[in-house]
């Protein structure tokens, strides 16, 4: 058996002699200076520093050579890896830098922008009448009251002056909750809120009840079985049919701008004397009636056009509620808020305001503030 080859000399092996490794390390530092993007150093890593690189594949030399010339070449070698390591280390940072840098620049977004992430929806024109309604009166220092929507048979009825026979009674207007002799309805009117003011709040009292009721009608254009309506009662000493006058010819300027209101004898239970309040129509102002020439659909060529109810509150009422009526008198009224939307609009079936069609919602609700 021979011995090692003590006369091996390692710089006669081209892959380790030093001039082949500068040439190495040189190489990879300038492949990896003219790589100007994340792809191109991987590929520059991939020649020069991945495991068939020309440095892995001198690195690999060194078992072959005997012990004493190891040392040597092995320290080489780990230099030149060393370096070549730092600078794509260098490098890689420097490329991340400069990529981050022209993204901020080119995919720069500006958040002072309105951004729409979902589709917006829109207040319901009833809600956002009902709220301007409300703001007309607490203008003039009036409180808003509310109720149940779930009444009590003496509320909605024998405290406002209904006979116990009066056909509103009945299951053909009425929705009574089971069971039938409960003496518990769903509320026809928003009245039963101003018996409950006058209840439980202190004298003098100006309330006006905007809210749902429900009544057993026909669901078509003109007519639907739950719609809404605002009230107002005010009782105080002195309190005349001039004064109901003046609040609702300034309400209806409030809604309809400058118009004009008249008021038609009628009969209500609760009020005495009670009236029918007409608006002057705001097409025609009256200019249709008796001119064939000039017909007006809004108000059908008679000038007016029915609102809602008012008058003086019947003493009964006040009674029924603890009022003196010595002292104290009141008026009431009460209009419908569909109906008024309707007006105001020129909207001709009342069954819109119902179906959810965000559309109709977005078409109104700007003038209904």
């Amino acid at each position: 058996m021979s011995g090692p080859n003590t006369s091996y000399d390692p710089v006669q092996v081209t892959p380790l002699n030093a001039a082949s490794v500068d040439a190495m390390v040189a190489e990879a530092l300038a492949a990896f200076a003219a790589a100007t993007s994340t792809a191109e150093l991987k590929q520059a890593r991939l020649a020069h520093a991945a495991d068939r690189s020309p440095i892995a594949l001198a690195n690999r030399e060194i078992g072959a050579l005997p012990p004493q010339a190891r040392k040597e070449v092995g320290a080489r070698v780990g230099r030149a890896r060393g370096t070549i390591t730092e600078a794509l280390k260098a490098r890689e940072e420097e490329i991340k830098a400069a990529e981050l840098a022209r993204i901020l620049v080119e995919e720069r977004v500006d958040v002072t922008l309105p951004v729409q992430t979902q589709p917006v929806g829109a207040v319901h024109p009833i809600t956002a009448l009902m709220n301007l309604m409300e703001d007309v009166f607490i203008a003039m220092g009036w409180e808003v009251a509310e109720g149940p929507e779930l009444e009590a048979e003496w509320l909605n009825f024998d405290a406002l002056n209904f006979i116990p026979d009066h056909p509103a009674r009945t299951m053909q207007d009425t929705l009574f909750v089971e069971p039938d002799d409960g003496g518990i309805v769903l509320r026809t009117h928003t009245s039963p809120v101003q018996a409950r003011a006058m209840l439980t709040r202190e004298l003098p009292i100006y309330v006006v009840c905007p809210g749902r009721v429900y009544r057993s009608d026909e669901y078509d254009a003109t007519h639907l079985p739950v719609f809404h309506q605002i009230e107002g009662l005010a009782v105080d000493k002195g309190i005349t049919l001039g004064h109901l006058r003046g609040t609702l010819d300034h309400f209806a300027r409030a809604m309809f701008g400058e118009t004009r209101t008249r008021m038609r004898p009628n009969y209500f239970p609760f009020t005495e004397p009670s009236a029918e309040v007409d608006l002057e129509c705001f097409v025609c102002h009256g200019a249709s009636v008796g001119n064939p020439d000039y017909p007006c659909r809004t108000c059908k060529s008679e000038g007016w056009i029915e609102w809602g109810g008012c008058g003086v509150v019947n003493p009964r009422v006040l009674q029924a509620c603890g009022v003196d009526t010595e002292i104290y008198s009141g008026f009431a009224f009460g209009m419908g808020v569909d109906r008024t939307l309707m007006f105001r609009n020129n909207a001709e079936d009342m069954r819109d305001m119902i179906e959810g069609d965000v559309r109709f919602s977005r078409a109104l609700v700007g003038t209904a503030r």
